[in-house]
């Protein structure tokens, strides 16, 4: 791609290194950019334009001394908000959040300036990381730059945004329920959910809070596969407790062709049903792989039920989520979940009940995964990767409605707004990699991504798949408008 914003992170940091271009040339052009495009798309919302500045001068000057930081020595990047960064704001969009600076960098703040992007701004999520699109009181609402009257996607919906208009060179987000991943698919970008517990994420998180959460992970978003592998390596491995001990060894690819792999294809189910744009768009990947020579099944599937899988997931998660909840709110929800009819089944009743769960019932349902975790095992044992949604439509327009109004239109069917958590889960509920490519626009010119699911810390091998689908056409394209 000719258009120096629209190039990779891998392809800009070669750019600095030979010297075709400064840092903060670099830097200036994105914020040029930021200047004349954000304003309508309100992708960024943290400016830290001038410690950005010195950083880019900073890796000018290493480089004309022969020193090279890193893989992404001097590349302008934003970081999803939620990501601590020293001296910035950390509100997961909450109002009562708004003052909060945070002290030091997240661990994979640290860890991505070592491998010497220069930071610049944060991008915008919605409250508490918990919806598909990406508004808040705090900095207002996200816009997609395919159409700024439809959704970016979320909780990671600036991130994506910002990368699909061309506003910065790299980014990273965080995924509990698809946050990375329907992004991306809904932007048109890549995006990588990793193994949980890969990439540590001290730091991504509110005053307090040093565990890692159940199911959430932080990862990379970018605009070509390459760039996400070398994202990954950047942030992956061991916190400090735990590298006294363990080290790093993720497996590399197994095929270095399309013509090696076996995969299976999950296009849809009753569970979560995909409108036919986007069954389409596997059965042209499976089209692909087998024109290369490679194996596909269309109705292999992991030996589990999917309703009760989603069941599973559901439980885990609502209570994961509800961990994020201020203490006198959480009261009030034990409170109402107590008085709750034992008949009401409801999705409300359903959600408030999980939400509440003891630690006697998730440990029930943690058990439950963990027969679902060797389930998929035995399945990755016959195949290299799984293909399925991550969404069931292209990215639809801005609805603020209460979450239990909301709905989502699949081929003229309306269907409960949080159904599609069912094919984010798949992968979230078990610990499992899944990578989002781009297919391609749709006839209305809105994106449509599939997601790659692999086994247990087959990060590099989704990844692997996503380079050599990207290299058959499945890449990145900009949005008009912004050239």
């Amino acid at each position: 791609m000719s258009e120096l914003a629209f190039k990779t992170a891998n392809q800009l940091a070669a750019m600095i290194k030979s010297k075709e271009i400064g840092a903060e040339e670099l830097l200036d052009h994105y914020l040029d950019r930021v200047e004349r495009y954000n304003r309508s798309l309100n992708a960024i919302i943290v400016m830290d334009a001038e410690r950005g500045r010195e950083r880019a001068r900073q890796a000018d000057a290493a480089l004309a001394k022969g020193e090279v930081w890193g893989p992404l020595h001097g590349v302008p990047m934003t970081i999803k908000e939620s990501y601590n960064v020293a001296g910035l704001p950390t509100t997961n969009g909450r109002p009562d959040m708004k003052d909060n600076i945070a002290g030091s960098d997240a661990l994979a703040v640290e860890r991505l300036k070592a491998a010497g992007v220069v930071l610049f701004g944060k991008t915008n999520v919605p409250i508490n990381l918990a919806d598909f699109q990406s508004y808040n009181e705090v900095y207002g609402t996200t816009n997609s730059p395919w159409d700024v009257e439809r959704i970016p996607g979320g909780s990671s919906g600036g991130s994506a945004a910002a990368l699909a208009a061309g506003l910065c060179g790299f980014e990273s987000g965080s995924d509990i329920g698809g946050s990375i991943r329907n992004p991306a698919h809904f932007c048109g970008v890549f995006g990588h959910k990793p193994t949980w517990g890969l990439i540590p994420p001290r730091g991504h998180a509110l005053p307090g809070y040093l565990v890692q959460p159940d199911l959430s992970v932080v990862g990379p978003l970018a605009r070509g596969a390459a760039d996400l592998e070398t994202g990954v390596l950047a942030m992956a491995g061991p916190d400090e407790l735990d590298g006294v001990g363990l080290k790093l060894d993720l497996p590399r690819p197994r095929h270095a062709n399309l013509s090696g792999y076996k995969v299976a294809v999950w296009a849809d189910d009753d569970v979560a049903p995909v409108s036919q744009e986007v069954r389409e768009r596997f059965l042209a990947i499976a089209k692909t792989v087998e024109d290369a020579g490679g194996r596909v099944d269309l109705d292999a599937r992991p030996d589990f039920d999917p309703s009760e899988a989603h069941d599973i997931f559901q439980t885990l998660l609502w209570s994961a989520m509800a961990a994020r909840i201020p203490d006198g709110d959480f009261a009030e929800m034990v409170e109402d979940a107590a008085a709750l009819n034992p008949n009401d089944r409801s999705g409300g009743a359903m959600v408030l009940r999980a939400q509440t769960i003891t630690h006697h019932d998730h440990y029930t349902a943690h058990n439950k995964r963990m027969i679902l975790r060797w389930a998929w095992d035995a399945f990755f044992k016959e195949y290299d990767a799984l293909i399925a949604p991550i969404m069931a439509t292209p990215a639809f327009r801005h609805d603020h409605r209460p979450m239990g109004r909301r709905k989502i239109s699949i081929d003229g069917r309306e269907r409960p707004y949080f159904e599609q958590l069912f094919w984010a889960g798949l992968a979230v509920c078990c610990y499992l990699p899944s990578t989002v490519i781009p297919t391609g626009p749709n006839s209305e010119g809105l994106p449509i991504g599939v997601q790659i699911i692999g086994r247990q810390f087959g990060d590099l091998e989704t990844i692997g798949l996503a380079k050599l689908l990207e290299a058959e056409g499945y890449a990145f394209t900009p949005p008009s408008g912004y050239a």
